[in-house]
């Protein structure tokens, strides 16, 4: 599995840990899980509370980096830049602002597909 496979698996089953409280978001959480996708904006509502849980300030609504934090994940460049060979970037992997925000974009969408291309 790779960097991709591993942050989609620590999603969602965070998810299955804080839906002890059985939010509407943990239940559409638990359905993306099984393959099936999401809206975008219940996704940010279930990462927000995933935030929120945690009780530290996190940007992830636009940083990749803090995404794969809020999921204790290691955002090193080396995973970035792998995350980002996987998802098939095309640009220059130097951890450029660029590459960043195609990769939070990239990771968002396919989150929000169930971990399935488009």
């Amino acid at each position: 599995m790779g960097i991709f496979g591993d942050l989609t698996e620590k999603v969602f089953d965070q998810a299955e840990d804080v839906n002890k409280a059985a939010t509407p978001e943990m239940k559409e959480a638990n359905a993306v899980a099984a393959g099936n996708a999401m809206s975008e904006e219940d996704l940010k509502a279930m990462l927000a509370s995933k935030a929120a849980a945690k009780g530290q300030k996190y940007n992830w609504e636009t940083s990749i980096a803090d995404l794969m934090r809020l999921v204790d994940m290691d955002p090193s460049f080396e995973n970035r830049k792998a995350l980002a060979s996987e998802l098939g970037y095309t640009g220059e992997l130097n951890g450029s602002a660029e590459m960043n925000i195609w990769l939070h974009k990239q990771v968002m969408g396919k989150l929000a597909r169930g971990g399935k291309s488009a």
